[in-house]
């Protein structure tokens, strides 16, 4: 196809809205184990997309090696690890908070390239990581003078962009040998069994929630994952990967409101400020790092 179905411009913005749904859903769950609601959002993706999976690339799957499963397990583990501290983090500190810190992703990415893989600094990629950094010890101070919990609950996502940070780095060099929905799939099935045995080593119930948190495990299953993450990963035919990874810097504004408008959130000075200048170092990082953003990209399922 020479042209999408639909304008880019609302590929976009189905995108953003969709992926600012995830920690909303989250808090909406309200009591119900982060751990639990990490399963069911990755299990429910799994069984959705099992039919198709085992239609349309099952000879992929019977050809993939043994050192390729392995790898895609480790980067598996990795989600499933960036899932439990993501979501915990909403137990304490606040949707906004929360989901700019976890942005910070692409900074910690380019640091374990630069360890693991050697990739070399520029200038602009140094001042916009300082800038980032900047920003998020502005939204921690202010979160600090809150509560002690809040800054708990920012460390916890900090962890959560780490954790996702693995989850890219094992998947940078696969991504360039199986397909996306192979990787994605086995990436979620892994990740859904490493949170089954988590959930059953601390011997939390799989049960006995209510009618409205199992729509919303089904909802963050559907909405972030499919109609977020996955629509981003689709448009990269029509839309370059840098104005793509422009747009998932708005989640955390989306998510902000949407916060303030279902949950009664307000935002304080400290994460306007912070948030304002994490969100600008991160859009000179991509600027100025711009070839670095097409295979992130391609394998990013979902961070949220």
């Amino acid at each position: 196809m020479d042209k999408p179905p639909f304008h880019p411009l609302l590929l976009l913005i189905v995108g953003v809205i969709s992926i600012s749904t995830s920690a909303i859903f989250v808090k909406l769950a309200g009591d119900a184990p982060s751990s639990i609601i990490a399963f069911y959002r990755l299990a429910l993706a799994v069984i959705i997309m099992a039919p198709y999976v085992f239609f349309k690339h099952a000879p992929d799957l019977k050809h993939i090696s043994r050192k390729d499963w392995v790898w895609a397990s480790v980067s598996g583990i990795f989600l499933a690890l960036h899932f439990i501290l993501w979501f915990e983090s909403l137990n304490y500190t606040s949707v906004a908070s929360s989901v700019v810190l976890v942005s910070m992703q692409p900074i910690f990415a380019f640091i374990g390239t630069f360890l693991f893989f050697k990739e070399r600094f520029s200038a602009g990629a140094v001042l916009s990581m300082i800038i980032a950094i900047t920003g998020s010890v502005i939204i921690s101070w202010g979160d600090f003078q809150i509560s002690g919990m809040a800054l708990y609950g920012d460390l916890l996502a900090l962890g959560g962009a780490v954790m996702v940070t693995g989850y890219f780095l094992v998947g940078q060099s696969l991504r360039k040998r199986l397909s996306m929905t192979s990787y994605t799939f086995i990436v979620y099935l892994v990740a859904s069994i490493t949170l089954l045995g988590y959930n059953l080593a601390l011997q939390v119930p799989f049960g006995g929630y209510s009618g409205s948190q199992w729509l919303i495990y089904a909802a963050l299953a559907i909405i972030p994952t499919f109609f977020g993450h996955s629509l981003f990963n689709w448009s990269l035919r029509w839309i370059s990967a840098s104005k793509i990874s422009m747009s998932i810097l708005l989640e955390p504004i989306g998510a902000a409101v949407l916060a303030f408008i279902i949950l009664g959130e307000g935002i304080s000075w400290a994460q306007w400020l912070g948030g304002s200048i994490v969100i600008f170092g991160l859009m000179l990082f991509i600027i100025s790092t711009k070839k670095m953003m097409k295979p992130k990209l391609t394998h990013h399922p979902t961070d949220s």
